[in-house]
Protein backbone atom coordinates (compact mmCIF):
# COMPACT_ATOMS: atom_id res chain seq x y z
CA UNK A 1 0.00 0.00 0.00
CA UNK A 2 1.39 3.50 -1.06
CA UNK A 3 1.23 5.72 1.95
CA UNK A 4 4.27 7.34 1.91
CA UNK A 5 3.96 11.33 1.39
CA UNK A 6 5.80 10.95 -2.21
CA UNK A 7 3.57 8.15 -3.20
CA UNK A 8 0.62 10.97 -2.11
CA UNK A 9 2.65 13.86 -4.69
CA UNK A 10 3.49 11.55 -7.40
CA UNK A 11 -0.30 10.10 -7.56
CA UNK A 12 -1.76 13.19 -7.16
CA UNK A 13 0.33 15.43 -9.49
CA UNK A 14 2.83 15.58 -12.71
CA UNK A 15 5.76 15.04 -10.44
CA UNK A 16 8.61 16.25 -9.99
CA UNK A 17 8.55 19.56 -11.58
CA UNK A 18 10.74 22.18 -13.08
CA UNK A 19 11.44 23.79 -10.21
CA UNK A 20 10.83 21.06 -8.32
CA UNK A 21 12.50 17.62 -6.87
CA UNK A 22 13.43 15.07 -4.67
CA UNK A 23 17.05 13.95 -3.26
CA UNK A 24 17.34 11.18 -0.72
CA UNK A 25 13.51 12.34 0.46
CA UNK A 26 14.46 15.82 1.13
CA UNK A 27 12.56 18.52 -1.44
CA UNK A 28 14.79 20.97 -3.78
CA UNK A 29 13.64 24.73 -5.68
CA UNK A 30 15.54 25.55 -8.74
CA UNK A 31 18.31 23.42 -7.59
CA UNK A 32 18.77 24.31 -4.05
CA UNK A 33 18.89 22.05 -1.14
CA UNK A 34 16.27 23.22 1.54
CA UNK A 35 17.24 21.25 3.78
CA UNK A 36 21.07 22.14 3.63
CA UNK A 37 19.97 25.72 3.68
CA UNK A 38 18.00 25.24 7.00
CA UNK A 39 20.59 23.57 8.55
CA UNK A 40 23.26 26.84 7.79
CA UNK A 41 20.37 29.66 8.42
CA UNK A 42 17.54 28.33 10.91
CA UNK A 43 13.85 28.62 10.21
CA UNK A 44 12.14 30.43 9.91
CA UNK A 45 13.82 31.42 6.61
CA UNK A 46 12.51 33.62 3.97
CA UNK A 47 14.55 33.88 0.98
CA UNK A 48 14.70 35.15 -2.78
CA UNK A 49 16.13 33.37 -5.50
CA UNK A 50 16.89 36.17 -8.06
CA UNK A 51 17.58 34.27 -11.20
CA UNK A 52 13.62 33.38 -10.94
CA UNK A 53 12.90 37.13 -11.53
CA UNK A 54 15.39 37.41 -14.64
CA UNK A 55 13.93 33.71 -16.26
CA UNK A 56 10.03 35.35 -15.72
CA UNK A 57 11.38 38.28 -18.01
CA UNK A 58 13.25 36.90 -20.50
CA UNK A 59 10.06 33.56 -21.53
CA UNK A 60 7.81 36.73 -21.30
CA UNK A 61 9.49 38.62 -23.42
CA UNK A 62 10.29 35.89 -25.92
CA UNK A 63 6.30 35.09 -25.87
CA UNK A 64 5.60 38.66 -27.00
CA UNK A 65 8.09 38.74 -29.82
CA UNK A 66 7.58 35.57 -31.08
CA UNK A 67 3.90 36.64 -31.25
CA UNK A 68 4.24 39.83 -32.57
CA UNK A 69 6.79 38.08 -35.66
CA UNK A 70 3.78 35.68 -36.05
CA UNK A 71 1.19 38.32 -36.95
CA UNK A 72 3.37 40.70 -38.81
CA UNK A 73 2.43 43.11 -35.88
CA UNK A 74 4.42 46.70 -36.29
CA UNK A 75 4.59 48.06 -32.94
CA UNK A 76 7.23 47.13 -30.39
CA UNK A 77 6.57 45.38 -26.61
CA UNK A 78 7.83 47.17 -23.74
CA UNK A 79 8.23 45.20 -20.39
CA UNK A 80 7.33 47.37 -17.22
CA UNK A 81 7.62 46.15 -13.52
CA UNK A 82 5.46 47.66 -10.94
CA UNK A 83 7.78 48.59 -8.01
CA UNK A 84 4.69 48.09 -5.41
CA UNK A 85 4.67 44.28 -6.02
CA UNK A 86 8.37 44.68 -3.96
CA UNK A 87 10.44 47.42 -3.59
CA UNK A 88 13.53 46.07 -2.63
CA UNK A 89 16.69 47.19 -4.61
CA UNK A 90 17.74 43.74 -5.26
CA UNK A 91 14.88 42.80 -6.72
CA UNK A 92 15.23 46.29 -9.02
CA UNK A 93 18.86 45.40 -9.93
CA UNK A 94 18.02 42.19 -10.66
CA UNK A 95 14.91 42.99 -13.21
CA UNK A 96 16.68 45.95 -14.34
CA UNK A 97 19.56 43.97 -16.07
CA UNK A 98 16.96 43.24 -18.77
CA UNK A 99 16.35 46.43 -20.41
CA UNK A 100 12.78 47.03 -18.51
CA UNK A 101 11.13 49.72 -17.58
CA UNK A 102 9.28 50.77 -14.58
CA UNK A 103 5.60 51.80 -13.24
CA UNK A 104 5.26 53.63 -9.98
CA UNK A 105 2.42 54.22 -7.61
CA UNK A 106 3.35 56.73 -4.88
CA UNK A 107 5.76 59.97 -4.44
CA UNK A 108 8.80 57.71 -2.89
CA UNK A 109 8.64 55.56 -5.76
CA UNK A 110 10.46 58.24 -7.04
CA UNK A 111 12.81 58.75 -5.39
CA UNK A 112 13.89 55.20 -5.80
CA UNK A 113 14.17 55.80 -9.67
CA UNK A 114 16.15 58.42 -8.72
CA UNK A 115 18.41 56.68 -6.64
CA UNK A 116 18.69 54.00 -9.08
CA UNK A 117 19.76 56.59 -11.77
CA UNK A 118 22.46 57.76 -10.12
CA UNK A 119 23.73 54.41 -10.25
CA UNK A 120 23.13 53.99 -14.01
CA UNK A 121 20.58 51.46 -13.69
CA UNK A 122 18.28 53.12 -15.05
CA UNK A 123 18.93 55.20 -18.11
CA UNK A 124 17.16 58.50 -19.82
CA UNK A 125 15.45 56.52 -22.34
CA UNK A 126 13.38 54.43 -19.23
CA UNK A 127 10.24 54.60 -19.47
CA UNK A 128 8.43 55.68 -16.11
CA UNK A 129 4.99 55.29 -15.97
CA UNK A 130 3.54 57.17 -13.32
CA UNK A 131 0.27 55.45 -11.87
CA UNK A 132 -2.33 56.29 -8.86
CA UNK A 133 -3.87 58.61 -7.29
CA UNK A 134 -1.70 62.24 -7.62
CA UNK A 135 -1.81 64.60 -5.31
CA UNK A 136 0.95 66.68 -3.69
CA UNK A 137 4.64 65.13 -2.99
CA UNK A 138 3.65 62.53 -6.30
CA UNK A 139 2.82 65.58 -8.59
CA UNK A 140 6.17 67.54 -7.43
CA UNK A 141 8.19 64.23 -7.27
CA UNK A 142 6.92 64.02 -10.89
CA UNK A 143 7.93 67.10 -12.42
CA UNK A 144 11.11 67.01 -10.58
CA UNK A 145 11.34 64.21 -13.03
CA UNK A 146 10.57 65.55 -15.94
CA UNK A 147 11.93 68.77 -15.26
CA UNK A 148 15.38 66.55 -14.62
CA UNK A 149 15.67 65.77 -18.28
CA UNK A 150 13.78 62.64 -18.41
CA UNK A 151 11.51 62.30 -21.55
CA UNK A 152 10.58 58.85 -21.14
CA UNK A 153 8.82 59.90 -18.01
CA UNK A 154 4.82 59.15 -18.51
CA UNK A 155 1.96 60.37 -15.84
CA UNK A 156 -1.03 58.23 -16.23
CA UNK A 157 -3.97 60.64 -15.92
CA UNK A 158 -6.22 59.47 -13.32
CA UNK A 159 -8.59 62.19 -13.28
CA UNK A 160 -9.60 65.37 -14.52
CA UNK A 161 -7.91 67.77 -12.07
CA UNK A 162 -4.42 65.87 -12.38
CA UNK A 163 -2.99 67.61 -15.79
CA UNK A 164 -3.11 71.03 -14.30
CA UNK A 165 -1.82 69.84 -11.18
CA UNK A 166 0.93 68.43 -13.31
CA UNK A 167 1.51 71.77 -15.42
CA UNK A 168 2.06 73.58 -12.86
CA UNK A 169 5.09 71.46 -11.51
CA UNK A 170 6.45 71.17 -15.13
CA UNK A 171 8.37 73.66 -16.83
CA UNK A 172 9.00 71.08 -19.94
CA UNK A 173 6.70 69.54 -22.50
CA UNK A 174 6.42 66.15 -21.22
CA UNK A 175 3.82 63.00 -22.32
CA UNK A 176 0.99 61.99 -20.97
CA UNK A 177 -1.59 58.66 -20.57
CA UNK A 178 -4.93 58.39 -19.58
CA UNK A 179 -6.16 55.36 -17.48
CA UNK A 180 -9.50 53.73 -18.53
CA UNK A 181 -11.85 53.07 -15.64
CA UNK A 182 -12.53 50.37 -16.45
CA UNK A 183 -15.78 47.87 -15.24
CA UNK A 184 -15.77 45.74 -12.88
CA UNK A 185 -16.38 41.61 -12.59
CA UNK A 186 -20.68 41.01 -11.76
CA UNK A 187 -18.95 39.53 -8.38
CA UNK A 188 -17.01 42.66 -7.18
CA UNK A 189 -19.48 45.27 -4.59
CA UNK A 190 -19.15 48.16 -7.12
CA UNK A 191 -19.71 48.12 -10.75
CA UNK A 192 -16.30 50.65 -12.28
CA UNK A 193 -13.10 50.67 -10.68
CA UNK A 194 -12.26 53.75 -8.82
CA UNK A 195 -9.29 54.24 -10.79
CA UNK A 196 -8.95 56.36 -14.48
CA UNK A 197 -11.65 58.02 -16.46
CA UNK A 198 -14.76 56.45 -17.64
CA UNK A 199 -14.48 55.03 -21.15
CA UNK A 200 -17.39 57.66 -22.55
CA UNK A 201 -15.52 60.89 -20.69
CA UNK A 202 -11.49 60.13 -22.21
CA UNK A 203 -12.49 61.71 -26.27
CA UNK A 204 -13.93 64.59 -24.90
CA UNK A 205 -11.35 64.95 -22.13
CA UNK A 206 -8.60 65.03 -24.84
CA UNK A 207 -9.78 67.59 -26.64
CA UNK A 208 -11.07 69.55 -24.44
CA UNK A 209 -7.81 69.38 -22.24
CA UNK A 210 -5.02 68.01 -24.34
CA UNK A 211 -5.64 68.34 -28.12
CA UNK A 212 -4.65 72.12 -28.32
CA UNK A 213 -2.27 71.97 -25.10
CA UNK A 214 1.20 72.76 -26.40
CA UNK A 215 2.87 71.57 -23.11
CA UNK A 216 1.04 67.78 -23.46
CA UNK A 217 1.00 65.20 -25.53
CA UNK A 218 -0.77 62.29 -25.14
CA UNK A 219 1.23 58.56 -25.65
CA UNK A 220 -0.68 55.92 -23.92
CA UNK A 221 -3.73 54.68 -23.16
CA UNK A 222 -3.93 52.47 -19.90
CA UNK A 223 -6.28 49.57 -19.42
CA UNK A 224 -5.91 47.10 -16.10
CA UNK A 225 -8.49 44.84 -14.57
CA UNK A 226 -8.32 44.34 -11.02
CA UNK A 227 -9.28 40.68 -11.78
CA UNK A 228 -6.02 39.51 -14.18
CA UNK A 229 -5.27 38.68 -17.16
CA UNK A 230 -7.87 35.69 -17.79
CA UNK A 231 -9.06 33.67 -21.00
CA UNK A 232 -12.56 34.18 -19.82
CA UNK A 233 -15.58 36.05 -21.64
CA UNK A 234 -15.17 39.50 -19.08
CA UNK A 235 -11.75 39.66 -19.87
CA UNK A 236 -12.20 39.82 -23.73
CA UNK A 237 -15.21 42.22 -23.52
CA UNK A 238 -13.24 44.47 -21.53
CA UNK A 239 -10.39 44.54 -23.89
CA UNK A 240 -12.78 45.23 -26.80
CA UNK A 241 -14.18 47.86 -25.45
CA UNK A 242 -10.60 49.50 -24.52
CA UNK A 243 -9.50 48.56 -28.18
CA UNK A 244 -12.86 50.62 -29.47
CA UNK A 245 -11.13 53.63 -27.20
CA UNK A 246 -7.95 53.72 -28.48
CA UNK A 247 -9.24 53.62 -31.77
CA UNK A 248 -11.31 56.48 -31.31
CA UNK A 249 -8.95 58.20 -29.77
CA UNK A 250 -6.51 57.52 -32.50
CA UNK A 251 -8.19 58.79 -35.57
CA UNK A 252 -8.08 62.32 -33.57
CA UNK A 253 -4.70 62.85 -32.03
CA UNK A 254 -1.43 61.50 -34.10
CA UNK A 255 0.22 61.19 -30.53
CA UNK A 256 -0.89 58.25 -29.39
CA UNK A 257 0.76 55.82 -30.12
CA UNK A 258 0.78 52.98 -27.20
CA UNK A 259 -1.72 51.05 -25.18
CA UNK A 260 -0.58 49.98 -21.84
CA UNK A 261 -2.80 46.41 -21.01
CA UNK A 262 -1.29 46.32 -17.55
CA UNK A 263 -0.74 43.32 -15.67
CA UNK A 264 -2.38 40.36 -14.05
CA UNK A 265 -0.16 37.53 -15.28
CA UNK A 266 -1.29 34.71 -12.70
CA UNK A 267 1.56 32.81 -10.80
CA UNK A 268 1.97 29.27 -10.19
CA UNK A 269 -0.02 28.18 -6.71
CA UNK A 270 -0.10 24.94 -6.89
CA UNK A 271 1.33 21.79 -8.21
CA UNK A 272 -1.58 21.36 -10.46
CA UNK A 273 -1.41 25.11 -11.82
CA UNK A 274 -1.90 25.01 -15.93
CA UNK A 275 -2.31 28.74 -17.45
CA UNK A 276 -1.37 28.90 -21.12
CA UNK A 277 0.96 32.02 -21.29
CA UNK A 278 1.75 32.26 -24.65
CA UNK A 279 -1.86 31.41 -26.04
CA UNK A 280 -3.29 34.31 -23.95
CA UNK A 281 -0.57 36.77 -25.57
CA UNK A 282 -0.77 35.37 -28.69
CA UNK A 283 -4.63 36.06 -28.85
CA UNK A 284 -4.25 39.25 -27.14
CA UNK A 285 -1.50 40.22 -30.17
CA UNK A 286 -4.25 38.92 -32.65
CA UNK A 287 -7.09 40.69 -31.49
CA UNK A 288 -5.42 44.27 -30.86
CA UNK A 289 -4.24 43.82 -34.78
CA UNK A 290 -7.65 42.83 -36.30
CA UNK A 291 -9.38 45.12 -34.36
CA UNK A 292 -6.78 48.09 -35.48
CA UNK A 293 -6.84 46.61 -38.83
CA UNK A 294 -10.51 46.55 -39.75
CA UNK A 295 -10.47 50.15 -38.31
CA UNK A 296 -7.69 51.73 -40.55
CA UNK A 297 -5.51 52.67 -37.40
CA UNK A 298 -1.97 52.59 -36.67
CA UNK A 299 -1.20 48.88 -34.36
CA UNK A 300 -0.22 50.49 -31.07
CA UNK A 301 2.91 49.63 -28.77
CA UNK A 302 2.08 47.24 -26.33
CA UNK A 303 3.10 47.97 -23.05
CA UNK A 304 3.01 45.45 -19.77
CA UNK A 305 3.02 46.14 -16.18
CA UNK A 306 4.05 42.50 -14.86
CA UNK A 307 4.59 42.47 -10.98
CA UNK A 308 3.64 39.50 -9.15
CA UNK A 309 4.64 37.42 -12.42
CA UNK A 310 8.09 39.12 -12.19
CA UNK A 311 8.91 38.73 -8.26
CA UNK A 312 6.23 36.61 -6.74
CA UNK A 313 8.08 33.18 -8.05
CA UNK A 314 11.76 34.37 -6.83
CA UNK A 315 10.34 33.90 -3.02
CA UNK A 316 9.83 31.50 -0.66
CA UNK A 317 9.63 30.93 3.42
CA UNK A 318 10.70 28.02 5.36
CA UNK A 319 9.48 26.89 8.70
CA UNK A 320 9.50 24.22 11.32
CA UNK A 321 6.80 22.67 12.72
CA UNK A 322 7.21 23.01 16.59
CA UNK A 323 4.40 20.90 18.10
CA UNK A 324 1.56 19.00 17.06
CA UNK A 325 -2.21 19.68 19.17
CA UNK A 326 -4.47 17.21 19.23
CA UNK A 327 -7.92 19.52 19.91
CA UNK A 328 -10.28 16.78 19.05
CA UNK A 329 -10.73 13.28 17.55
CA UNK A 330 -10.24 14.66 13.78
CA UNK A 331 -8.18 17.78 13.84
CA UNK A 332 -4.22 17.78 14.25
CA UNK A 333 -3.14 21.35 14.23
CA UNK A 334 0.71 21.50 13.28
CA UNK A 335 2.14 24.55 14.90
CA UNK A 336 5.03 26.74 13.16
CA UNK A 337 7.68 28.62 14.42
CA UNK A 338 6.08 32.10 12.91
CA UNK A 339 3.34 33.61 12.02
CA UNK A 340 0.66 33.49 9.02
CA UNK A 341 -0.22 36.92 9.44
CA UNK A 342 3.01 38.60 10.01
CA UNK A 343 5.39 36.90 7.15
CA UNK A 344 2.49 35.65 4.48
CA UNK A 345 -0.36 38.41 4.87
CA UNK A 346 -2.24 37.48 2.58
CA UNK A 347 -3.07 34.09 3.19
CA UNK A 348 -4.74 35.68 5.88
CA UNK A 349 -6.34 38.83 4.26
CA UNK A 350 -7.55 37.65 0.91
CA UNK A 351 -7.29 33.65 1.49
CA UNK A 352 -4.39 33.55 -1.08
CA UNK A 353 -2.94 30.45 -1.82
CA UNK A 354 1.02 29.16 -1.92
CA UNK A 355 2.71 25.72 -3.18
CA UNK A 356 3.06 24.08 0.19
CA UNK A 357 5.41 21.39 0.61
CA UNK A 358 7.49 20.00 3.07
CA UNK A 359 11.18 20.10 3.23
CA UNK A 360 12.28 16.78 4.64
CA UNK A 361 10.73 13.36 5.70
CA UNK A 362 9.24 12.47 1.99
CA UNK A 363 9.34 8.90 2.74
CA UNK A 364 7.43 8.69 5.94
CA UNK A 365 3.69 8.25 5.95
CA UNK A 366 1.32 11.22 6.00
CA UNK A 367 -1.58 12.89 7.74
CA UNK A 368 -4.34 15.36 7.02
CA UNK A 369 -3.44 18.75 9.68
CA UNK A 370 -3.93 21.94 9.98
CA UNK A 371 -1.38 24.51 10.27
CA UNK A 372 -1.34 27.09 13.10
CA UNK A 373 0.91 30.20 13.45
CA UNK A 374 2.22 31.38 17.42
CA UNK A 375 -0.09 34.72 17.48
CA UNK A 376 -3.16 34.71 19.99
CA UNK A 377 -5.30 35.77 16.88
CA UNK A 378 -7.78 33.01 15.59
CA UNK A 379 -7.40 33.88 11.79
CA UNK A 380 -3.59 32.83 12.33
CA UNK A 381 -3.95 29.49 10.70
CA UNK A 382 -3.51 28.02 7.10
CA UNK A 383 -6.01 25.00 6.06
CA UNK A 384 -8.56 23.50 3.86
CA UNK A 385 -11.61 26.13 4.64
CA UNK A 386 -9.67 29.09 3.38
CA UNK A 387 -7.32 27.15 0.62
CA UNK A 388 -9.89 24.34 -1.33
CA UNK A 389 -8.07 21.53 -0.31
CA UNK A 390 -6.99 19.64 2.41
CA UNK A 391 -3.60 19.56 3.47
CA UNK A 392 -1.58 16.05 4.40
CA UNK A 393 1.74 16.29 5.69
CA UNK A 394 4.36 13.62 6.38
CA UNK A 395 3.67 12.10 10.09
CA UNK A 396 4.39 14.77 13.26
CA UNK A 397 6.73 13.33 15.08
CA UNK A 398 8.34 15.09 18.57
CA UNK A 399 11.97 13.79 18.43
CA UNK A 400 12.58 14.19 14.47
CA UNK A 401 11.38 17.75 13.14
CA UNK A 402 9.22 18.14 9.91
CA UNK A 403 10.44 20.99 7.79
CA UNK A 404 7.43 22.95 5.50
CA UNK A 405 7.96 25.75 2.95
CA UNK A 406 5.90 27.95 1.09
CA UNK A 407 6.84 28.61 -2.34
CA UNK A 408 6.30 31.83 -5.12
CA UNK A 409 5.34 33.92 -2.17
CA UNK A 410 7.53 37.18 -3.37
CA UNK A 411 5.24 39.10 -4.17
CA UNK A 412 3.81 41.92 -1.89
CA UNK A 413 3.94 40.08 1.33
CA UNK A 414 6.86 41.81 3.20
CA UNK A 415 5.61 45.51 1.87
CA UNK A 416 1.79 44.57 3.26
CA UNK A 417 3.80 42.90 6.27
CA UNK A 418 5.52 45.88 7.23
CA UNK A 419 9.12 44.72 6.52
CA UNK A 420 11.50 46.02 9.37
CA UNK A 421 8.73 47.44 11.40
CA UNK A 422 5.89 45.80 13.95
CA UNK A 423 4.53 42.93 13.66
CA UNK A 424 0.98 41.19 15.24
CA UNK A 425 1.91 39.93 18.85
CA UNK A 426 5.54 41.42 18.37
CA UNK A 427 6.22 38.18 16.55
CA UNK A 428 9.53 38.85 14.77
CA UNK A 429 10.50 39.16 11.06
CA UNK A 430 12.46 36.13 9.68
CA UNK A 431 16.04 36.27 8.78
CA UNK A 432 16.16 36.97 4.90
CA UNK A 433 18.23 35.51 2.33
CA UNK A 434 19.18 36.70 -1.06
CA UNK A 435 20.32 33.47 -3.05
CA UNK A 436 22.05 34.31 -6.46
CA UNK A 437 24.35 32.22 -9.41
CA UNK A 438 27.61 33.66 -9.83
CA UNK A 439 29.23 33.34 -13.30
CA UNK A 440 29.92 29.50 -13.32
CA UNK A 441 26.64 29.35 -11.96
CA UNK A 442 27.04 27.98 -8.94
CA UNK A 443 24.69 29.16 -5.74
CA UNK A 444 25.55 31.82 -3.78
CA UNK A 445 23.93 33.44 -0.40
CA UNK A 446 23.90 36.24 2.02
CA UNK A 447 22.22 37.37 5.20
CA UNK A 448 19.92 40.65 3.67
CA UNK A 449 18.51 40.88 7.04
CA UNK A 450 18.99 39.11 10.32
CA UNK A 451 15.57 38.31 12.44
CA UNK A 452 14.32 40.94 14.18
CA UNK A 453 15.25 41.83 17.64
CA UNK A 454 13.03 42.94 20.60
CA UNK A 455 15.59 46.41 20.93
CA UNK A 456 14.50 47.05 17.65
CA UNK A 457 10.35 46.95 17.89
CA UNK A 458 10.96 48.57 21.60
CA UNK A 459 12.65 51.25 19.55
CA UNK A 460 9.78 51.81 17.45
CA UNK A 461 7.07 51.54 19.99
CA UNK A 462 9.15 54.43 21.84
CA UNK A 463 10.90 52.49 24.55
CA UNK A 464 14.21 54.36 23.70
CA UNK A 465 16.12 53.77 26.96
CA UNK A 466 14.71 49.94 27.53
CA UNK A 467 16.30 49.51 23.77
CA UNK A 468 19.84 50.98 24.59
CA UNK A 469 19.94 49.11 27.74
CA UNK A 470 18.75 46.03 25.74
CA UNK A 471 21.74 46.19 23.00
CA UNK A 472 24.35 46.85 25.94
CA UNK A 473 22.95 43.99 27.73
CA UNK A 474 22.97 41.55 24.45
CA UNK A 475 26.95 43.37 23.87
CA UNK A 476 27.81 41.92 27.40
CA UNK A 477 26.56 38.81 26.83
CA UNK A 478 28.07 38.19 23.87
CA UNK A 479 31.85 39.52 25.31
CA UNK A 480 31.28 37.32 28.72
CA UNK A 481 31.01 34.11 26.30
CA UNK A 482 33.66 34.91 23.95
Amino acid sequence: MNTKYIDLVEQTFDFPQEEFKTENNKLFWHGINLMELTAKYGAPLKFTYLPKISENIIKAKGWFQNSIAKHNYKGKYFYSYCTKSSHFKHVLNEALKNDIHIETSSAFDIDIINNLKKEGKIKDNTFIICNGFKRDQYIKNIGGLINSGHQNCIPIIDNFEELPLLQKETSRPFKVGIRIASEEEPKFEFYTSRLGIGYKNIVSFYEREIANNEQVDLKMLHFFINTGIKDNAYYWNELMKCLNVYINLKKVCSSLDSLNIGGGFPIKNSLAFDYDYEYMIDEIINQIKQACDEAEVEVPNIFTEFGSFTVGESGAAIYEVLYQKKQNDRERWNMINSSFITTLPDSWAINKRFVMLPINKWNRQYERVLLGGLTCDSDDYYNSEQHINGIYLPVYEKDNPLYIGFFNTGAYQESIGGFGGLQHCLIPHPKHLIIDRDEDGNLTSRVFKEQQKSSELLSILGYGEVSENKIESEKLVKEAVL
